[in-house]
């Protein structure tokens, strides 16, 4: 509910890496707050063990890991640049990930990046990564898509939410940015029962103890996966935040994620604030 002051942001060299700089510097200059960009991937030998025994020519694996990096760095600079809130750190080795999500464990808000299917670096990271990162670190993460021209972040606010642990967390989460917005809508999957108070009530009363006017909708019918539903409706309000709980869990070391999750991570075209 406190305003963000630590902000982790994640850097892995790929071209959206400049939309997310640019969104955490956008959120530490509105909550007057630092931003620790760590560059955090797996290295080359990682990711290609095989590769050494095939004989083939090519630059050695160091030499791979220090163009990955300094092709960052040069992204970092040139985004930083006349922007102080910003500071870069790193961190490669075989654990680079973990260590990424053992950091967010001390980080008031994460700023990760969605990546494109056709992203050359993508490898440098787990598929699984922003959805285990947020799971296991508990912090709030703003996603940002790899495809869209970053604006003022919240001046438009969709909150989806349904009476559960990881919605409620999200929009307690997204205080500060529902606070500043214009507008605020609330998108309800759930169907009003007759003789119980009308969906989403509860959080309408909430938001306005905190000084929020919401305006409710009703999100066509209840259903698991209403990712797609939700993207439609940001775009109508023309949102340019999206709030919504991260519904997934570990198992056997293999991430299973709600429908909705894995969807809004594969097709969103607005930043999300999630929360577990």
């Amino acid at each position: 509910m406190t305003q963000p002051k630590s902000i982790l942001l994640h850097l892995d060299g790929s071209p959206s890496g400049k939309r997310r700089l640019l969104a955490a510097n956008q959120a530490a200059e509105a909550f007057d707050a630092q931003v620790t960009a760590l560059y955090a991937v797996m290295p080359w030998l990682a990711l290609y063990p095989a590769a050494l025994g095939t004989g083939t020519v090519g630059p050695i694996p160091s030499e791979i890991d220090l163009e990955r990096r300094l092709r960052a760095k040069a992204v970092f600079d040139e985004a930083a640049a006349g922007r102080p809130r910003l500071h870069w750190e790193e961190w490669v080795a075989l654990d680079a990930p973990r260590e990424f999500a053992r950091r967010a464990l001390c980080a008031d808000l994460l700023v990760l990046g969605q990546h494109g299917e056709n992203d050359a670096t993508q490898d440098v990271v787990p598929p699984d990564f922003v959805a285990s990162v947020v799971v296991d670190s508990g912090c709030p993460a703003l996603v940002v898509p790899y495809a869209t021209d970053i604006q003022a972040i919240g001046r438009t606010v969709l909150v989806a939410w349904k009476p559960t642990r990881e919605a409620a967390r999200a929009v307690t989460a997204a205080l500060p940015w529902l606070q500043r917005a214009a507008r605020v809508h609330v998108a309800v999957g759930e169907t009003a029962v007759d003789g119980n108070p009308p969906p989403g009530a509860d959080l309408d009363r909430w938001l306005r103890a905190h000084g929020v006017n919401a305006t409710l909708h009703q999100l066509g019918s209840p259903s698991n996966d209403v990712a797609d539903p939700l993207l439609s409706m940001a775009s109508d309000l023309d949102a340019s935040l999206l709030v919504m709980g991260c519904y997934g869990h570990s198992r056997a070391r293999e991430w299973l994620l709600g429908g909705t999750t894995r969807t809004l991570l594969k097709s969103m075209t607005v930043p999300v604030l999630m929360a577990h």
